[in-house]
């Protein structure tokens, strides 16, 4: 069963997608993103594989009838992608080409184009969860899209934000975020020719990182091509710069905010940029969210941020020198 049902009280669509209980645990030895699986081809670099066990679908099953009063149903109508990085069942991100890694932001350029024609898609998320400590059961490195038919509560939030701050100042929000954040430097960890990461004044995450186009735009579909390759070495000096905090593979949600699709014109007031969720607070512990986190989005971060800046800076030093041996 797989269906949307609405949220009355926080007003948002929750996706039921019991089927996903029952996904069969992966062989030890046996990886269906690998070439020679099966699933995929024998050769890639870079692939879109349809998932398997999808909470949205382009052929969605009716909803139970269960709607009652202020309970409602709809169908779980979307898209759900995998999308793998390399054909190397451990290879790192930072550890494939700038060449290699442009091909993913292609990629993903090409699917958020293709699945935005659809027009009952109203948003094009694009994200990863990487490390068991945020359920990752796969290691092959992958990422996935989803083509969602509402705009997620968060991104929802996010518009509203930038579009009173535009219709009151004319300047976006974002952009007067770099703008500070540039000039007070302590917070911020490197930059690129496009794009400038930083840990932001009001991080919830010790070290939740945010990449910000410089340019203002809106979508990763808006980008240059010089700007995909920026992008492309950015996302890798960015990950490179987390696992070497700790020398581990460091655990992180990354998710992409751009506006949304076929649903209005955000092009003035939005911004794209990328937000890490990072659940390791120091090198042996997790930054578990407590009842007010969860149950109030009252967000408590346990560290300063300027301090945990400066860690990633040293971090970032270190991945580069490595790099460049």
């Amino acid at each position: 069963m797989a269906e949307l049902r609405w949220h009355p009280l926080i007003k948002d669509w929750i996706m039921i997608a019991s089927h996903r209980q029952s996904r069969p645990d992966m062989p030890k030895d046996w990886c269906p993103f690998c070439p020679g699986s099966g699933k995929v081809p024998n050769s890639y670099d870079v692939l879109k594989y349809d998932n398997d066990f999808p909470s949205l679908s382009p052929n969605p099953t009716v909803p139970d009838d269960v709607e009652r009063g202020i309970y409602k149903t709809a169908e779980a109508y979307g898209k759900c992608e995998v999308i793998l990085y390399s054909p190397g069942h451990t290879t790192t991100l930072p550890e494939l080409s700038d060449v290699h890694v442009k091909k993913l932001v292609d990629l993903w350029v090409e699917r958020v184009e293709e699945i935005s024609k659809d027009k009952k898609i109203k948003y094009v998320f694009i994200f990863e969860n990487r490390g068991e400590e945020v359920g990752v059961s796969m290691p092959h490195p992958h990422g996935q899209i989803y083509g969602f038919p509402f705009i997620p509560k968060k991104i929802e939030l996010e518009l509203e934000s930038c579009t009173e701050h535009y219709e009151n100042t004319g300047n976006c929000l974002i952009c007067e975020m770099n703008h500070i954040e540039s000039e007070f430097k302590k917070r911020v960890i490197f930059e690129e020719e496009h794009f400038i990461v930083y840990l932001p004044f009001f991080t919830e995450y010790p070290y939740g990182v945010y990449i910000v186009s410089k340019r203002h735009t809106t979508m990763i579909t808006d980008f240059s091509d010089a700007e995909r390759q920026s992008l492309a070495i950015t996302l890798k000096k960015t990950v490179g710069t987390m696992d070497a905090l700790f020398g581990i593979k460091f655990p992180y949600m990354m998710c992409m905010h751009q506006a949304p699709v076929n649903t209005g014109d955000y092009s003035k007031q939005y911004h794209f940029h990328i937000e890490f969720f990072p659940p390791l607070r120091s090198a042996d512990q997790i930054k578990f969210n407590a009842s007010s986190e969860t149950g109030a989005w009252a967000h408590c971060n346990p560290t300063a941020p300027e301090d945990k800046a400066e860690e990633l800076r040293q971090a970032y030093l270190r991945y580069i020198t490595k790099a460049e041996i």
